[in-house]
Parts: structure tokens; C-alpha cells; sequence
């Protein structure tokens, strides 16, 4: 399964808002699976999207006959659009499946990795920090996946924001000296998305 990650600041928040219902056209594409998104809680007028395809063929099919058509009602309303694509490598906890409908928020984090550590992040993200999520009270599903240039993606998806509260600081250090991720990771960024039912594919 390919994994397509869009962030983008938007400038025209209710054209924005009306051509991202408009990708409702995407449910007739061969191979496509399911899209969801919302805002950043922490940075305002960013908005994230999560796109998921059979393939990486489904996926560039899509993109040279479609989607200039569907993204066409979206032009002008959005600015530092960032696209990426990570190839589904396992779950975090069971069964995931990109279905966005019973959940609240998406917890998403972007690590790239050294070079070296690459086979160590991996093994350390199976055996303790997906033990963890998926021991956390609220967290439903999530996925890992692995990108270009040593980049990684982890996605979760949380019931409601309190439970995500309960995935407590000390906890999370705790686990980070574990799995030794400082050693593994050059940079981290990430972000907690409110998802907008709307936008849901």
C-alpha cells in the first residue's frame, strides 16, 4: 500500500474547504483505498491530508489522467504545499486499514533516519514503541511507513484528544531511551490533525 502525505498552509479557507469535498471523485479510481485530513491543532490555517493507494502504478495512473481535474477547484487557495510518499512497511497495533470514520485525531510524525541506523530504527519501532501505542487507551490504529531518502512515517489515529493526552511526556522518554532514538534519528517533526469528517473519502 502507498502512503501519500500532503501539508499545505491555506490562504482561502472556504474555497480550500469546498474543493477538498470535491475529492469525492477520487472513489471511483482503480486502486484507491481512502483519504482523510484536517487542521493542525498547533499551527494555525495548516492543513494536513492522507491519501492511500493500492500501489505506487495505481497511484502515478491516478496522477497522469485524474488529478489535475479534481485538484483544479483547489488552485489559488493554498500556499508551501509539501507532498510525500511512504510505502506501507507494518501496522501499529492491528489491522490497519485507511478508514478515518471512528476516529478524532491523526498523530502523524516524520523521522528520517541515519544512514547507518536505518535497521536498528526499524527493529526498535516493531518491538517497543509499537507495543506501546498500541497499549494506549483511545489509539485505534496506526501504520509505519518508509519513505525516500531514509524518511519514515508513523500515523496513528486516536479516538479523542484527551485519550492521545494519556500517551504521557515522561512515558514517551522513557521509551525514547529504550529504543535508543536519539542515535537513530537526525531530525523529527510532526503534528496532531483534528480531522474534518467532511474530507473524508
Amino acid at each position: 500500500m502507498l502512503v501519500k502525505w500532503i501539508r499545505c498552509t491555506v490562504v482561502d479557507r472556504r474555497g480550500f474547504e469546498r474543493g477538498q469535498r470535491k475529492w469525492a471523485g477520487l472513489l471511483g479510481e482503480p486502486g484507491f483505498r481512502g483519504q482523510g485530513g484536517g487542521w493542525s491543532r498547533h499551527r494555525p490555517g495548516v492543513a494536513h491530508i492522507f491519501a492511500f493507494w493500492e500501489s505506487r502504478a495505481f497511484y502515478d495512473s491516478f496522477m497522469a489522467r485524474s488529478y489535475d481535474r479534481l485538484a483544479a477547484s483547489q488552485s489559488g487557495t493554498f500556499k508551501d504545499s509539501q507532498a510525500r510518499l511512504f510505502e506501507y512497511r507494518f501496522d501499529v497495533k492491528t489491522g490497519f486499514e485507511p478508514r478515518f470514520t471512528d476516529a478524532d485525531l491523526v498523530r502523524v510524525a516524520l523521522c528520517r533516519v541515519h544512514e547507518e541506523r536505518v535497521e536498528h530504527f526499524k527493529l526498535m519501532q516493531e518491538k517497543v514503541w509499537n507495543p506501546a501505542m498500541a497499549g494506549s487507551p483511545g489509539m485505534i490504529r496506526g501504520m509505519f511507513g518508509e519513505g525516500a531518502e531514509h524518511d519514515f512515517l508513523v500515523l496513528s489515529m486516536w479516538r479523542a484528544a484527551a485519550e492521545h493526552g494519556k500517551y504521557r511526556i515522561e512515558r514517551v522518554e522513557r521509551l525514547a531511551l529504550r529504543a535508543q532514538t536519539e542515535a537513530d534519528i537526525a531530525s523529527l517533526t510532526g503534528d496532531i490533525v483534528e480531522l474534518e469528517p467532511s474530507w473524508t473519502v
